[in-house]
């Protein structure tokens, strides 16, 4: 438990400090103050200059720090809180007559600058956690409100203040009560007073405490991520402003919980937070904050890699009262990483490749072949996605059994429906990897994701299906998160499912089957003889604009001559698995001498595809083969990201700045943006968006047109507000090209002391 620092006059009340959970109070005070965690703190002062300095700065949040300001407001963590409470005796009585008490009651999430203040709890009530008395006792109890006095000088009274790790998350009015002789003093209605408590992960008595330093640095505090894409090898990655501490965003947080209609009473418990957010994130049935699409249509939106950040969408959300347009899978999960570390919820974005879209959630991704080898597109319903993002927070589960706390898949991309919405989650990964899915929630459809089998089954003209080959490894073949402390990939495959062919691994499908999950079709057995003939293929060096080569290649194991006739189809897919066009088609004969082995290429010209482009460049080849003489059917498929152009960022000191060549808290910089249009075609309708937290807002430019090999250039003078290490972050995208970003590293330092 940690502690809250208040100074109360009769003119208004001074938040100092605070710990868990975390309380924010919106003051305009003439100093800015952090807050320590811990059992009992010793609480500084920092001035304003100072605070901004420190803000997401090294060690400002420690084993004996937990407070965070953002603008003109400061926050409290669950837990206790040693406040301190400076009681002005203007009455002249001594300072040792007056008593004092706390009240605060919950409210609405209005923006600071709001001048009507709207309250969702219309009749704040002690029992349900909305009315809070906190009375000055002797000694503090752990896990109940209450306040001490600590120091009695001349007219002023000190108090320790103590808040409970199981307080509702949200904005309360807070009001001090002074008994007197002359009868109570009790604070009138002030908004600057308001206080925002979060969750805490510093605080052992919460629900979500981490105790891994490192890991609260990476998981709560880091307002930059790196979101993975791509193909599994070929893994793509982007950086995305979180801006869990940008101004606006925490009363959008709450503003999302309030128009969800969430009971202010489980607004304290991480399952049911996470659950409310999940649903809310997606608008596809609740009027949430982001619409999804996966059409490439998007004339009365953003296109999804167009974001560079979560700001711009939350903020865009709270002002206009209506979802934003558009979003896909990595924007949802951006988005929700910040609704959740905001909150003081840990969490982390997570992309899983291949991963099962399984409508059934029956361990089963069927691909039906006609017999010549072809897909059948009217009988194959299930999709493989490249990679899909989701999230996961860290909590306690006490619903569940021993064991199964810790990280939670939420997932906010409007997938499935779950009790009557778009949701899922929160799922044990823990309970996944051991195939628990009786466990809520929705832990059978995240199981699906990782674990299905992708089985090769024929239609016969006769109306019979045959299973021709099954892939038990092609599923979840890698899942990865960004490493703590770095841009890198960490691979947390194995912390959702165990090893192929391990005892753990069967052991884990058994207990899943037991628990509902279901085959249509027993695949358990099915091995069929193998080929003589054998058949790969590798996708050459596929570069936006340019031809590329698919090299097929051929191995005959046998003594004997075959003849294998072949079929290529290109297609333009969404990253999902869902082909909208086929740009290329060829068949073609291969005979194979006795224990040969022979290669084919197939060119692929740059006209063929780059009319159909679709938003992240990802072309799918199929490639099945038939050997004649024994009938058996081969069967690949490989999906490619082609490469593209680069947004370029650089840095230069203001002409008319005083420093040169530094990058320095207060110190204007230029920031200069550049993209060279490398096709062959003129883009229309070019916008360039640029963010970086703690260094500039977010912003945007458009430009009407860019010719083939001409290059635009956009400046603008920034100002630095956070020292340390930053990220600015640029996407560029317009009507026939799209996904094309860039990024730039700074060190930003502190002001040099006067």
């Amino acid at each position: 438990m940690g502690p809250l620092l208040l100074r109360y006059s009769i003119e208004g009340l001074e938040v100092l400090g605070c710990g868990c959970r975390h309380m924010r109070t919106s003051l305009k005070v003439q100093e800015k103050h952090w807050v320590t965690a811990g059992e009992h703190w010793k609480v500084e002062a920092q001035s304003e200059e100072a605070w901004m300095r420190d803000r997401l700065g090294k060690n400002l949040f420690s084993s004996e720090s937990t407070g965070k300001e953002i603008g003109d407001s400061k926050f409290i963590q669950h837990g206790r809180s040693q406040a301190e409470t400076s009681i002005r005796d203007d009455t002249r009585q001594r300072a040792e007559d007056p008593a004092t008490g706390m009240e605060l009651e919950a409210g609405h999430s209005k923006p600071p600058e709001a001048h009507e203040y709207e309250k969702v709890c219309r009749y704040p009530q002690e029992n349900k956690g909305t009315y809070i008395p906190v009375p000055v006792v002797s000694e503090l109890q752990h896990g109940t409100w209450g306040a001490k006095v600590v120091m009695r000088e001349n007219r002023s009274v000190r108090l320790s203040v103590q808040s409970s790790p199981e307080c509702i998350v949200g904005k309360f009015r807070m009001y001090v009560a002074v008994w007197t002789p002359y009868g109570i003093v009790r604070t009138s209605r002030n908004p600057e007073t308001d206080t925002y408590i979060l969750f805490n992960p510093w605080c052992e008595e919460d629900a979500v405490y981490l105790d891994n330093d490192k890991e609260r640095e990476e998981y709560v505090l880091n307002d930059i991520g790196v979101i993975f894409y791509g193909e599994v090898s070929d893994i793509k990655s982007r950086s995305w402003s979180y801006g869990q501490f940008e101004d606006g965003i925490l009363d959008t947080c709450l503003y999302v919980m309030d128009k969800a209609q969430m009971d202010l009473s489980g607004r304290g418990n991480p399952i049911k937070v996470s659950r409310v957010g999940s649903a809310m994130i997606n608008a596809k049935d609740d009027e949430g904050v982001l619409v999804g699409s996966w059409d490439n249509i998007y004339s009365y939106g953003v296109p999804p890699s167009a974001w560079t950040g979560s700001v711009d969408i939350l903020l865009e959300y709270q002002s206009s009262k209506n979802p934003v347009r558009y979003g896909q899978c990595w924007v949802f999960a951006g988005v929700f990483n910040t609704f959740l570390r905001c909150l003081g919820i840990p969490a982390r974005v997570i992309t899983n490749y291949f991963s099962a879209h399984d409508n059934d959630a029956n361990l089963q991704m069927d691909i039906f072949l006609e017999e010549d080898g072809n897909v059948n597109s009217k009988l194959t319903k299930d999709s493989v996605w490249n990679y899909h993002c989701w999230n996961e927070a860290w909590m306690k589960r006490s619903d569940l059994p021993v064991g199964f706390g810790g990280w939670q898949v939420v997932d906010s991309t409007p997938q499935e429906n779950s009790d009557g919405m778009y949701r899922c989650g929160p799922a044990s990964v823990q309970a996944i990897k051991h195939g628990h899915v009786c466990f809520q929630f929705d832990a059978p459809y995240v199981f699906a994701e990782v674990n299905s089998d992708l089985v090769y089954i024929t239609a016969k003209k006769d109306g019979t299906h045959v299973v021709q080959t099954v892939d038990a490894t092609h599923i979840g073949k890698l899942i990865v998160t960004k490493q703590i402390g770095g841009d890198g990939i960490n691979d947390i495959t194995d912390t959702y499912k165990f090893q192929e062919g391990q005892e753990e691994e069967r052991l884990a499908l058994e207990t899943a089957m037991m628990y509902g999950a279901k085959k249509h079709v027993n695949t358990e057995g099915i091995i069929k003889p193998r080929s003589d003939v054998d058949m790969d293929f590798e996708v050459g060096n596929a570069v936006l604009g340019k031809d590329f080569k698919v090299i097929i290649t051929f191995q005959n194991n046998s003594p004997h001559q075959y003849s294998v006739s072949a079929y290529l189809s290109g297609n333009i897919i969404f990253y999902t698995g869902v082909s909208t066009a086929e740009f290329k088609k060829e068949t073609f004969d291969v005979r194979l001498d006795p224990l040969s082995y022979k290669r084919e290429e197939v060119l692929v010209r740059a006209g063929e595809y780059m009319g159909q482009l679709l938003e992240q460049a990802s072309l799918h080849f199929f490639v099945t083969a038939r050997v004649n003489e024994t009938k058996d059917v081969l069967a690949k498929q490989k999906s490619t990201v082609l490469t593209i152009p680069t947004v370029i960022i650089q840095i230069s000191p203001s002409q008319n700045g005083k420093v040169r060549g530094a990058k320095v808290v207060g110190s204007d910089m230029v920031v200069t943006v550049e993209f060279t249009n490398p096709l062959k075609e003129t883009l229309k309708n070019v916008w360039i968006y640029l963010d970086g937290p703690g260094v500039l807002k977010p912003m945007r430019k458009m430009f009407r047109e860019i010719r083939p090999d001409s290059t635009v250039r956009w400046e603008e003078v920034v100002r630095p507000w956070v020292s340390g290490p930053r990220k600015l972050i640029a996407s560029m995208t317009s009507d026939s090209l799209r996904h094309v970003f860039g990024e730039l590293d700074l060190q930003i330092q502190r002001r040099p002391s006067v």
